[in-house]
């Protein structure tokens, strides 16, 4: 399959495509000659190669929004609605337990040991861990603290929020999917006049 072929066919597949999770792919979506290849054959299927604001991450958007695309996108709206809040505590969670001045960003480095040491020592993160992962996103079964950790961070991986370089090894990095989130959640609270406010540096509020 040629290069053309494959990066559609994953963007179709709904993928989201960054540096962290596939540096050569991002490079070549970059390019504006491919772009415009990519717009031209995506054409006839009333879709568009998008990025985000800072253009760290690449994916599919309708180029009209007929009818049926705006089904579509009322879907996945409704899909983003149910994970916003559990995934921006999650966001939240990570930024306090772990000690970050910031909000998580694209490439940042994850341990699973260490975040579950820090929710071990102070039970109020516990507490918290505990009700995130009863949650229906994550739906955990078990009491167990290390396995509802070990739950949440395969769901955010599945979701497409981390990637783990090594399968054996216990660290995530973060993909820029971050970064779609909160462009979604600005154009939530602009375009359909939701009482939302954006993450602040210090807090997550929602």
């Amino acid at each position: 399959m040629s290069v053309l072929g494959s990066l559609v066919e994953r963007l179709l597949a709904g993928e989201f495509i960054c540096a962290v999770t596939d540096e050569e792919a991002f490079r070549r979506l970059s390019e504006p000659d491919l772009q415009e290849e990519i717009n031209h054959y995506l054409q006839p299927l009333n879709r568009r190669l998008a990025t985000d604001s800072e253009e760290q991450v690449f994916y599919l958007a309708w180029k009209q929004l007929t009818p049926t695309a705006r089904q579509q996108l009322e879907q996945q709206l409704n899909h983003l609605y149910l994970s916003l809040i559990p995934v921006l505590e999650w966001m939240q969670l990570v930024q306090e337990a772990l000690g970050r001045d910031a909000l998580l960003n694209a490439g940042d480095l994850l341990r699973t040991s260490e975040f579950l040491q820090r929710c071990e020592e102070h039970q109020a993160l516990r507490a918290r861990v505990q009700q995130l992962a009863n949650d229906r996103f994550f739906n955990s079964q078990s009491e167990a603290l290390d396995q509802q950790i070990k739950l949440i961070f395969k769901r955010m991986k599945e979701q497409g929020y981390l990637v783990q370089p090594h399968q054996e090894r216990g660290y995530f990095v973060v993909t820029t999917k971050v970064n779609y989130l909160l462009d979604m959640l600005r154009f939530i609270r602009d375009e359909q006049q939701l009482p939302l406010d954006e993450p602040e540096q210090q807090e997550v509020r929602f």
